[in-house]
């Protein structure tokens, strides 16, 4: 429980007494500031409500960040460790994949820069 909803419980339920006493005594004044105070509690209770479940929410956030981060590294290794294993079971295909994409990459990285459309032009 956070300090600001203890805080907010108690002007609530003092703005609550102070809003019966009003009552009791017939003090509109007093009843006012009654309800103010009490309105001003539940707000500050869930002011603080609201910094604990974003409290929970970091928390649980970086928790889950934290565990890909420890797992990411087995999976990099699992996913090296197969394709290894992929290429030791079929190296000519292996070299013909590699060729081809770097090939693909040689087209892609060499293409002449697009120029722009010729304009006609017309003279009287």
């Amino acid at each position: 429980m956070d300090k600001d909803q203890i805080a907010g419980s108690a002007k609530d339920f003092a703005g609550r007494a102070e809003g019966a006493v009003g009552d009791v005594a017939g003090d509109a004044k007093r009843q006012a500031e009654g309800r103010m105070r009490e309105a001003a509690g539940t707000a500050q209770n869930f002011y603080g409500q609201a910094k604990d479940t974003a409290r929970e929410a970091a928390g649980t956030a970086a928790s889950y960040a934290k565990d890909v981060y420890n797992g990411g590294g087995d999976t990099v290794r699992d996913a090296s460790q197969a394709l290894a294993n992929k290429v030791r079971e079929n190296p000519l295909g292996s070299l013909v994949m590699a060729a081809a994409a770097g090939f693909a990459l040689a087209l892609l990285m060499t293409r002449p820069p697009r120029r722009p459309p010729t304009r006609w032009r017309y003279y009287s």
